[in-house]
C-alpha cells in the first residue's frame, strides 16, 4: 500500500462532505461540464464522470437531470475554477479548490479566513508543488486478480491500485484520466466513481493544541459555499 492508500484512508476517517454540500459540489461540476462540452453525456466525457459520481453519492436522478437542464440555459452563469494556496499556523501548507461565479467574493472570503486564523494567503505556485495532482477511479470488485489488473492498467498510467469495502480504487497522475476512462469504458467495466485529488508529498506531525489551530482554519474554509476541496500537509 502506498501514499494514495494512506491518504484515502485518512480522508475517509474525517467528517468532510455533508450530503447537502456534496450535492452542491456535484451541481457545480455539472454546470462546468455542460458549459465545457454540452449536455449529452455520450459526447461529453467529463459530464459522464460527474453523473457517475452523482450516482455514487446517491444524488436523485431527477436532481441530476434538472441540473443538466439548468446548465444548458445560456443565462446560467458558468463557474470558474480557481486554486488558492497558503499556510495555516505552524507551517501547514493548504491548497484550496474553488468553483465560483464571483471571483472577488471568493478571494475576499478566503483571505478573511486566513487572516482571522493566523494563516497567510500565498501567491500562485507557493504550495501547489508540494502536492501530487492525481486522478482516481473506483470500479466494482468482482473477484478480479488485483496484481493482474494492475499489470494491465499500468499501460494506461495507473500507479497504485487497491481493494477496499467499496470496490477497487486506482490512482494515476492527473493527465492519465482520459486514457484510463476510455479504456475502462471500451472494456465495458463499470466506473462507480472517478475524480481528482491532490496528495501531499510530505506531511507534518503537530501537537493536539497545534492541530486545533489548523482545524479552526480548515473548518472555516470547508464551510464556504465556493469551496470544492481542501488539501493540507498536516499529518492525520
Amino acid at each position: 500500500m502506498g501514499r494514495a492508500f494512506e491518504f484515502r484512508k485518512a480522508r475517509k476517517m474525517k467528517r468532510w462532505s455533508a450530503m447537502a454540500k456534496t450535492f452542491t459540489r456535484i451541481g457545480k461540476d455539472i454546470v462546468i461540464a455542460v458549459k465545457e462540452g454540452g449536455p449529452n453525456p455520450e459526447a461529453n466525457a467529463r459530464l459522464r464522470a460527474v453523473m457517475q459520481n452523482a450516482k455514487a453519492a446517491n444524488m436523485p436522478k431527477e436532481n441530476v437531470e434538472r441540473a443538466i437542464k439548468k446548465a444548458s440555459d445560456k443565462d446560467t452563469a458558468n463557474y470558474k475554477e480557481v486554486l488558492f494556496e497558503g499556510y495555516a499556523p505552524h507551517g501547514i501548507a493548504i491548497l484550496i479548490e474553488t468553483a465560483t461565479d464571483n471571483n472577488n467574493r471568493t478571494v475576499a472570503n478566503i483571505r478573511s479566513y486566513f487572516n482571522k486564523c493566523n494563516g497567510t494567503l500565498g501567491t500562485q505556485g507557493s504550495v501547489e508543488f508540494m502536492f501530487d495532482h492525481t486522478c482516481n477511479f473506483r470500479i466494482p470488485n468482482t473477484g478480479q486478480d488485483i496484481e493482474e489488473l494492475e499489470l494491465e492498467m499500468i499501460d494506461f498510467g495507473v500507479e497504485e491500485i487497491f481493494a477496499d469495502e467499496d470496490g477497487i480504487l486506482m490512482y494515476a497522475p492527473f493527465e492519465s484520466f482520459g486514457s484510463i476512462q476510455k479504456h475502462l469504458e471500451a472494456e465495458g467495466i463499470e466506473i462507480l466513481s472517478s475524480g481528482f485529488e491532490r496528495i501531499p508529498q510530505v506531511t507534518k506531525e503537530l501537537t493536539p493544541e497545534q492541530v486545533a489551530d489548523v482545524e479552526k482554519l480548515l473548518e472555516k474554509i470547508e464551510e464556504d459555499d465556493d469551496v470544492m476541496n481542501v488539501y493540507h500537509t498536516m499529518q492525520e
